[in-house]
Order: C-alpha cells, then structure tokens, then sequence
C-alpha cells in the first residue's frame, strides 16, 4: 500500500508540502480545507476529469479489479467496462456507491479491500484523485452492510425512544464502522417528517411527525457520523414525508403550502445545517408552492438554489436521490437530467441509468455553452471540500487493521441491543396479559408476516422471535404464515394455536382487506392468550382492536425483534413512546392513539 507521501503526491500531483488540508482522523474536528489549494486542484484538471468528479455510480463485484464472471458481464451490460477499475479509468469519478444486489458489501475485510481497490486504481491514473465512497445505511429497514457489522434500530423506533443521545451514539458507532471499511459518506439520516401513514416510501424511515422532535433526533444523528470522520446526508430535500406515492415508481406530489413548507419539512433541515451536515440529498417530488414549474425538486432552481442555498444558507454537497427512478424521468430524457440538476445547483449526480449517456450529456453542455464551466468547478470544490475535510486527500485507505478493531465488535453491540430496549412500543395491554412468564405460559407460537429480512440480519422474523423466547426460558415454535396467508395456512395456525399456551404474531402493514386480520381474528377466536407485533408500522394496531396485547417495534431486524421479545418476557420494561399518531380505522379523522402514547409495565 502506498505511503502517506506517495498518495498525497499521486492525489494533488503536487509536493507533499502542498497537500491539501491534511484531512483530519475526524470529520468537523480540523481546521478548513485551504481553497487555495483545492482550487489549484481544479485548475490541473481536464474538463473530462471535472465532468467525472460530479458523478456517483454504482458498480458490480467484490473486486475493484477482479470480480466474478457474472458481474464482469453486469459491468459490461450496463456500464461498457469489465470492472470498477476500468470504470474509473474511463469516467474519472469522483464517488461509487455500494450495493449488497451488486455484490460490494459480502463482509467487512472484503469491503475494506474493495474500497482500498477503488482508492488504488483512481489514485494510479494522471492526476488521480480519492473516490467519495457512499452507501445508503440509515438502519432499521435500509442497510446495505448487514452482520457482522453492528446493525440499530431504524429512525421511527430511535422516534420511539426520544433520545438524543442514543442518535448521537448510532451516528458515532455506524459512523466508525463505515469509516474503517472504507466508507465515508452515508445516505443518512432521513429528515423527512413522517405525516402520512400511507407513505410506502418514507414511512418507519422516518424518526416521526412532530417535526421539532425529528429535527432534534437528525441533528444529533449528523453530530455522531461527524466525530467518527463520516460525511452523513440528511434526505430528501424538500421532504419526501407526505405522500402516497414511491418516487422510485412515480412522482409523487406534495401539496403543501409554504407556510406548512416552512413550519414541518423545513424544520429538521435547518437543524441538520446548524448541526454542521456534509451533504444534503434531494427528492425526486412535485411541490408546486416551492416551485410552480412542474419539475421535479431535484431539478429545480428555486428549491436546490433559492431555498436550500439562499435561504437556509447551505453550501455545502448536495447529491440528487438516484437519477435511476421514475420520479426524476418522467418530464425528461436521462441526457437532459444531469445537466438540468447541475443547473439547478446540485454537485453529485447520483446512480444515473446510463452512466455514458449521462456523462456525455454534461460534457457536452458545457462545451456547447449550456453549463458554463464556471459552474461546473463550483461543484467540483464542493466535493474537493469534503474529499479533504473528510481526509481522502490525506490518506485515503482503510487498510485490515480497523475492520477487527471496530467493527461489529461486543461494546457496540451491545451498544445496539441497549438502545432497540428503550425503543418497544406497549400499545394495548388488556388485563395485564403482558408480560409473559415460562412457568405459566411456556408454550408460544410465533407466527404471521415473514417479510424478506433487512440485509444482513437473521430472519425470518417469526424465527428470530422465537429462538429469542426459547432463549429466554419459553418453548417456541415459529409457523411462518406470510403477508398473505391462504385459507389453508390459517388453518394450520389455528390447529397449531390449540397446543400452545400463547400466539405471538408478528403483523405487517395489516389493511381493513388483509388475510392477515383474519388470521390474527381466527386465532382470537380459539381463546388462546394472543400478542401481536407490529414489525414495520404501528398503524397495524387500529386495524385489530381484538387483541389484549399490541407491542410496535417499527422494523423487523434481529435487535428490535430480540428487543420485544425481552419485553414480552418481562425482562425489559416498555419504554417507547409513538413518535406518530395513529388514526382510527373506521374514523381517520379521529385519532386512537396520539404522539407519546406509550404504556409501561
């Protein structure tokens, strides 16, 4: 591996006592990058070399340089190259993201050597410059690095618990585990304020709907990511959390006004900029009352410009959501996306659908006069900012040693299995069912939703539930029955329930139509003691107001699963508190449950 000279003289192309910056061991703890420097940088570089700094793509393989046959022949499919190497090569660019679908993120010593293998061959080319290495780890149901790194609770349970020094911690602890596996930029936390339960995209992602506590959560959730060297994003600006529609399927629109604009989803932005946020990603939405165009706010000049810049101040990277999905295709061709985000004041363009098409597409617009040059560096010293502050420019490597050092480690955790504990929601608990105890109910059945599990944790739910009970002293059998289950596998719950001395059953996403509310209603009807969990939205609870016992844990992860079955033992007293309301099924405009309803043992 090169030495810290050898790559600071490959990085700059200068002598070490020009180096820039000398990024520091942590983000937001040393002095400012010198522009003088940066900006000597950007004068030795190509137009070629500024159009690639701008681009962010994913790539396929383990390997910067030797990956699988299957995904040489991705690469070539969808991207012209056999492997990350040559990608680099070829575009110059400024950052890669991580996906586990495209086989970068199989364990914490492979991604290390990958991210190590990508700072390598960018380094080695003429003027060669550090990658920004990205991925998107908000926790909960979003994780690309599964076990063995240390996995929390997703933003809606960390609402749950109300605090913000279990943020800062998850920030801190999944900062330093990125960071020492190569990873210094994280698609994280989401500020959007969740008001709309039928929100497919936001949803549990979100720490909740008062957004005074959203901002307090996202704020000392940037404040973590920044002691440990990390660039966190807050997304997806202007606010992605009251829709009904996905914008990786549509594009949705959000009718709010710009009073309600400034009062709810300006709110957690304005407290992750005062908090010192990296970057800031945008959302592929309609908000006419920002922007009366009917372009998308990624494309948009009055929301990425006049809003985010001039009026909250903002100069830092601000990186569109990916340019993959339908929200930010549907107005126009995946040539004009790029340059039209650019001019809208964006700095990285995120995972386009064609990485070709989209790079020709800025070369050419600034050399036919479309994007000036001028504007193109402005972005270029925005990511050079970074690169440095988060000390790429220095020393980009991250080397063996700290993968065994920090991550997944027994401190952090336990770190992870503390804070999930105060993030169970008790619901209902009709006649004190709750909690359980061996001597008297030993027998459980664990059924219901077994949705496919989050990266890199256990699953299915019903079995990690169960192993947790059977841990705690219960005899536990797990019967999948599904999101959907068929009449004949409800059957076979219920003849199952007849030998067991309690139901556990995990519910997900239960509509007033779901097979799964005659599930929970048939297995009510045999008498036996019955405890639902909500693994994803606590909305579930108004739609089965049989059941004597509800608990929410707002994601379906080993450490929220393993949390409420120690609630369900008694071993852990209930401590969450709902971070949204929820509606009445039969009335929405009444509420059954308010913000802060959460009940104790």
């Amino acid at each position: 591996m090169p030495s810290r000279r050898t790559v600071l003289a490959a990085t700059a192309g200068l002598t070490a006592s020009l180096a820039v910056g000398a990024g520091t061991a942590h983000a937001g703890a040393g002095r400012a990058p010198d522009d003088r420097r940066l900006r000597r940088l950007v004068s030795r570089m190509t137009l070629e070399e500024k159009v690639g700094q701008v681009f962010v793509s994913r790539v396929y393989g383990h390997s910067a340089t030797d990956p699988d046959q299957a995904d040489v022949d991705a690469n070539l499919a969808e991207l012209g190259v056999r492997t990350a190497a040559e990608l680099l090569e070829r575009y110059r660019l400024g950052g890669i993201i991580y996906f586990a679908w495209a086989h970068n993120t199989h364990e914490p010593h492979q991604i290390a050597a990958l991210s190590d293998g990508l700072q390598r061959a960018s380094l080695d080319l003429p003027r060669g410059l550090p990658v920004l290495i990205s991925t998107d780890q908000e926790h909960g149901i979003v994780c690309r690095i599964g076990a063995p790194a240390t996995l929390f609770p997703g933003a809606m349970a960390i609402g749950a618990g109300g605090s913000r020094t279990d943020a800062r911690t998850l920030g801190r602890i999944s900062g330093a585990e990125l960071r020492a596996m190569g990873v210094r930029q994280d698609y994280s936390p989401v500020a959007d304020v969740n008001v709309n339960p039928a929100n497919p995209v936001i949803g549990v992602r979100s720490f909740g709907s008062d957004p005074d506590a959203v901002a307090a959560l996202v704020a000392a959730e940037v404040q973590g990511y920044r002691s440990a060297g990390v660039a966190a994003t807050a997304k997806h600006f202007p606010g992605h959390g009251d829709t009904a529609v996905d914008s990786h399927y549509g594009f949705p629109v959000i009718t709010h006004s710009r009073e309600v604009w400034e009062e709810l989803d300006a709110v957690p932005f304005r407290a992750a900029i005062a908090a010192g946020i990296d970057s800031i990603m945008t959302a592929h939405i309609l908000v006419p009352a920002l922007d009366d165009s009917g372009d998308p706010a990624t494309l948009s000049r009055p929301i990425v410009t006049g809003l985010l810049r001039e009026r909250l101040g903002y100069d830092g990277v601000v990186v569109t959501d990916a340019l993959d999905m339908a929200g930010v295709r549907t107005k126009y061709g995946d040539d004009r996306v790029p340059v039209l985000a650019l001019k809208a004041g964006v700095d990285q363009l995120l995972n386009p659908p064609k990485l070709d098409v989209a790079w020709n597409a800025v070369l050419r617009a600034v050399r036919e006069g479309e994007l000036t040059e001028e504007r193109l560096e402005q972005s270029v010293l925005r990511i050079l900012r970074l690169k440095a502050k988060l000390g790429l420019l220095d020393d980009p490597y991250a080397g063996q040693a700290g993968v065994d050092r920090t991550v997944g480690t027994p401190a952090h955790l336990a770190a992870a299995d503390r804070i999930a504990g105060r993030t169970t929601t008790l619901l209902v608990n009709e006649g004190g069912l709750l909690p359980l105890a061996p001597d008297t109910r030993r027998r459980l059945l664990v059924v219901g939703a077994d949705p496919a599990s989050p990266s890199g944790t256990t699953g299915p739910p019903t079995g990690v539930l169960a192993a947790a009970l059977t841990g705690l002293g219960f005899t536990a059998t797990a019967l999948s029955t599904g999101t959907a289950p068929s009449a004949a596998t409800i059957a076979r719950a219920v003849a199952a329930a007849g030998e067991a001395d309690a139901v556990v059953v995990a519910t997900y996403n239960v509509t007033a139509t779901s097979p799964q509310k005659t599930l929970v209603e048939q297995l009510l009807a045999t008498g036996r003691p019955v405890v639902a969990v909500a693994v994803r939205n606590p909305y579930d609870v108004a739609q089965l107001p049989g059941v004597a016992a509800y608990l929410a844990t707002y994601s379906w992860t080993d450490v929220e699963l393993r949390a409420a079955a120690r609630v369900i033992a008694g071993r852990t007293a209930p401590r969450g508190k709902l971070p949204v309301p929820v509606q009445r099924a039969d009335d929405p405009a009444r509420v059954l449950f308010p913000i802060g309803h959460g009940l104790p043992y």
